[in-house]
């Protein structure tokens, strides 16, 4: 009866069963886990927020397929902004701009302008497992390209090269990675650009960590990428930690100037057939885009008390380190590789009571990697780290 698209397995596996243990067990628990930012106790402008939401104009249903022109402004006004707030200074025109519901929906509707049945894109890894559902939700054949660290995190060029094929379509790049937490360098996207240009294929850029680099310094945007033809995709979820009002976009540039017009004209196709952005969250994007200012003021803050206190509690000595990251929520800590990492987290979730996320989750090449959020509130990661670091200090 049902699709062989949709034939996962839905059962849990260990993990899941032991986490669904502890939490009816009714003991506390660390999440070290954390991705929600409305639940991690930061505060929001409620006054400013609700009056966005309670336009008269949201009674009337004036449907765009590309969204409404204001809400395609303020997000290239956005753009503009991160460049130095001049007005001159350049910045998406907002009819490159496509409003979608989610990234997730952004990708859905790149994938199928790109993609037929069993075409490929490839995506690196380590990585954000959504890219599998999505890719199969598609009938797109995902294929993996590595990130090596060495000091660092970088594309592995000759693993992508190997990637390649007839059938691939695109390079999906995340940057910062997560939980990788690496930027694409400019050098990387010289060579990628070149990469795409010469077999004809596509580069899907998702920034939706762009904000959030450890150093405070802005990092680039793929949005006016003028090389190859490219699909960059963000939201609110991220950039002003609003993920319950749905908003996200995905912006086309680079390629010759027919391929750009052709794409858009088929996406705005895509886009009528679904119309899924909502006519009072559109209303007030420039508003809630301005409440980012607050808000990452706050999540920054939060991050930098975070990693400063898991560094110090690393620098006490120990057989955990982590490695370096440049942006994003999420640290990786290399610990001892005794026995595999989901049985070290369902231990440290039995014995301590400490969640967080076995490397193998992000498709890690090897055991001896842990994935842990930054946005925890202060107090409870310390106390969540104290007790990671413990077990791994009485395990090894």
């Amino acid at each position: 009866m049902f699709s062989d698209r949709t034939g996962w397995n839905l059962q849990p596996n260990r993990f899941s069963r032991a986490l669904a243990r502890q939490r009816s067990s009714g003991r506390r628990l660390h999440d070290l886990t954390a991705s929600n930012p409305t639940g991690v106790g930061l505060r929001y402008d409620q006054t400013k927020i609700l009056r966005a939401l309670s336009s008269p104009a949201a009674l009337a249903y004036d449907p765009q397929p590309k969204g409404l022109l204001s809400a395609r402004e303020a997000v290239s006004a956005y753009y503009r902004s991160r460049s130095g707030a001049s007005a001159e200074l350049p910045a998406p025109d907002p009819e490159q701009i496509i409003l979608t519901a989610s990234t997730s929906e952004a990708y859905t509707y790149v994938f199928r302008l790109l993609c037929n049945r069993g075409d490929e894109v490839l995506v690196p890894r380590p990585s954000y497992p959504l890219f599998q559902f999505l890719a199969d939700l598609q009938d797109v054949r995902l294929v993996a390209f590595d990130l090596v660290y060495d000091h660092g995190w970088e594309v592995d060029f000759h693993s992508l090269e190997r990637c390649l094929s007839p059938r691939s379509r695109a390079v999906i790049l995340v940057s910062p990675n997560n939980p990788t937490g690496s930027y694409v360098h400019p050098q990387e996207a010289r060579r990628l650009n070149e990469i795409c240009l010469q077999r004809g294929i596509a580069l899907i850029g998702d920034e939706v960590f762009l904000d959030y680099a450890v150093d405070g310094e802005l990092r680039a945007s793929l949005a006016l990428n003028e090389g190859a033809l490219t699909f960059t995709l963000s939201g609110l979820s991220k950039i002003s930690g609003l993920p319950q009002m749905k908003l996200a976009w995905l912006i086309v540039s680079g390629g010759s100037d027919e391929r750009q017009k052709e794409a858009l004209a088929r996406l705005e196709v895509i886009a009528d057939t679904y119309l899924s952005h909502n006519t009072p969250t559109q209303l007030a994007a420039p508003a809630l885009l301005e409440t980012r200012h607050e808000f990452q003021r706050q999540l920054r803050g939060r991050l930098c008390a975070n990693l400063a206190e898991l560094d110090r509690q690393l620098a006490a000595g120990g057989a955990c380190s982590r490695l370096l990251i440049e942006g994003g929520w999420y640290a990786i800590l290399r610990v001892p590789s005794t026995q595999p990492d989901e049985e070290l987290a369902i231990r440290m979730l039995e014995e301590r009571q400490v969640l967080v996320h076995p490397g193998h989750f992000y498709d890690f090449h090897s055991e001896g990697y842990l994935v842990v959020s930054l946005i925890p509130p202060e107090e409870e990661f310390a106390c969540g780290t104290r007790e990671l670091l413990g077990f791994i200090a009485d395990a090894s």
